[in-house]
């Protein structure tokens, strides 16, 4: 359906008489913001909140413990006015600001952080809660007094802090704890205490949300206070990339999120911003399922490695808003070591891998092993900017070595069960985004997102490959308590991927939007989601 059609009763409040710059800063109070975004949100559970679409609409009703400040990266008091940690980071105190209520009235105290954090740390397997990335070594709270909650670690948890002022920390009430996971897609079940709350939703299509008047807690350090100066915000899923861009130019919609490379020059040329935050995590990659025999041979990684060009992809489909990978975590990230030497494109050396591990080329230029070709499966991942072309475009370089990519639709009903089994696809799009060092771990640890199928997969055929050193790195970064100390692992873990040809970085990912000239002052957290707490829509 064109976008048109959905929006009668709004495009008065945004439409574009002419498009001008605004000298006057004052903020405007008002107004309802047209948020068009490429795919409907899937659980609102707050760990589940690491898919972007799903981010976007949490980071609007719920607040944190802490902020990290955008800039800096720094962890500054939002929810909690102050903390202290002991020496070795197995605990933490926090001191909860007075005054704050969910939704739904009820006090978001220091009984109700206790709550949220047993649950993300602990999970819940009778509700299907499951436990959240960013909480390592979590073993129990204690309610000190009304406002005040104290959290005890098993092992060290350095992350632990930066991990309160993430998505996935993000604070819900009681009632919302109480629901299965299977309730929390529904976005009208989650009762936050951010400054817009959820009043309707049409599942996989609009979710609107009306700001709380009585709010009066955002980031202690964050210009706007009290209430949001919009009325509310209104999010339409628009899957198609020039629809979506389409309404934002002619009026009908005033941000929008996943704006393609190939759409940012007429957006800048009509006076229409983009903005490109960084995710400062696990860039955009292909990660290898070594339990697939085609793919168990380190020569074989090392050749599709050196196969592929990241600066052609780049060149080709993207824009400077998309840097080459030069490691396996953008170099905006904590802990970041350049490693461009290891990711050199060189189709001579790939083609000498491949002979040395024994694979010939055959008369139709695929190369073969005792009669079995080289010929691998990828599934497209929607959430990645232009992913398929990305991945076709990758199958074409590994073509000229001999290699065969299957590139599959990213919506295949048998996607999500074949990615689980190595056997059916050897290779995974794997990024994450997260402005700390846990997030090596996130993407590679067997318990976390498991990009390497450690645990076997599904298939019960290969339950073989596993690597203790990697392992034992990841879980090392996550409980070493010396920040240098944690940096150098980091880079560590970072070689050890790239030396055991695990991972092809291609480039670091940003999440790109657009908005209109006359929204104003939209802001994004630390890795790329946009708050529009402070937004405000100027006359025009």
């Amino acid at each position: 359906m064109h976008i048109a059609f959905r929006l009668p009763l709004l495009t008065a409040l945004i439409t574009v008489s002419s498009v001008q710059a605004f000298a006057a800063e004052t903020p405007v109070k008002g107004g309802t913001l047209i948020y068009l975004e490429q795919q409907a949100h899937t659980n609102l559970y707050p760990p589940a909140g690491g898919f972007y679409p799903n981010g976007g609409i949490l980071n609007q009703i719920t607040d944190k413990l802490t902020w990290q400040n955008p800039q800096t990266l720094q962890v500054e008091p939002w929810i909690a006015e102050s903390w202290t940690t002991n020496a070795d980071k197995t605990e933490y105190t926090f001191k909860i600001r007075p005054g704050v209520t969910f939704s739904d009235g009820t006090p978001l105290d220091a009984a109700a952080v206790a709550k949220n954090f047993d649950t993300y740390g602990l999970g819940n397997k009778a509700q299907r809660l499951p436990v959240s990335e960013v909480i390592n070594n979590y073993d129990h709270s204690e309610v000190i007094d009304a406002q005040t909650v104290k959290f005890y670690f098993k092992k060290p948890s350095p992350g632990f802090l930066q991990g309160t002022a993430t998505i996935g920390s993000g604070l819900v009430s009681l009632s919302t704890l109480q629901r299965n996971f299977d309730e929390l897609g529904d976005a009208r079940h989650i009762i936050g205490s951010g400054p817009f709350v959820v009043t309707d939703e049409k599942l996989g299509r609009e979710v609107t949300l009306q700001a709380r008047k009585a709010y009066q807690w955002g980031p202690k350090n964050s210009a706007q206070q009290g209430p949001a100066n919009l009325d509310g915000i209104k999010f339409i899923v628009t899957p198609e990339d020039s629809v979506r861009i389409g309404a934002l130019l002619a009026g009908q919609a005033g941000f929008i999120r996943q704006v393609q490379a190939y759409d940012e020059k007429q957006a800048t040329e009509q006076g229409f911003a983009i903005y490109a935050p960084p995710t400062r995590g696990v860039n955009d990659s292909i990660s290898f399922r070594p339990d697939n025999p085609l793919v168990a041979d380190l020569r074989v990684r090392q050749a599709l490695l050196h196969a592929t060009n990241a600066k052609q992809v780049v060149d080709t489909l993207f824009s400077a808003n998309y840097p080459q990978a030069t490691s396996v975590i953008a170099h905006t990230a904590a802990g970041y070591v350049n490693l461009s030497d290891a990711l050199k494109f060189d189709p001579v050396k790939a083609r000498q891998l491949l002979d040395d591990a024994g694979w010939k080329t055959a008369a139709n230029g695929i190369r073969t092993k005792e009669g079995q070709p080289l010929a691998l499966t990828i599934y497209e991942s929607l959430p990645q900017p232009q992913n398929k072309e990305v991945l076709q475009l990758v199958a074409q370089q590994w073509r000229q070595v001999g290699v065969a990519l299957t590139v599959k639709a990213g919506d295949a009903g048998s996607r999500t069960l074949d990615n689980l089994d190595p056997l059916k696809t050897p290779l995974t799009v794997s990024e994450v985004g997260r402005a700390d060092p846990d997030v090596v771990k996130s993407m590679f640890y067997p318990a976390n997102r498991d990009a390497l199928l450690q645990q076997g997969g599904s298939s019960d055929k290969v339950k073989s490959f596993r690597d203790d050193k990697l392992n034992a790195l990841l879980v090392n970064i996550s409980a070493e308590v010396d920040p240098q100390k944690r940096l150098q692992l980091t880079g560590d873990a970072q070689r050890y991927l790239l030396e055991n040809a695990y991972v092809i970085p291609i480039f670091e990912e940003p999440q790109v939007f657009a908005g209109a000239p006359w929204v104003k002052n939209v802001n994004f957290e630390a890795v790329g989601r946009p708050s529009f707490y402070g937004a405000w829509i100027a006359k025009h």
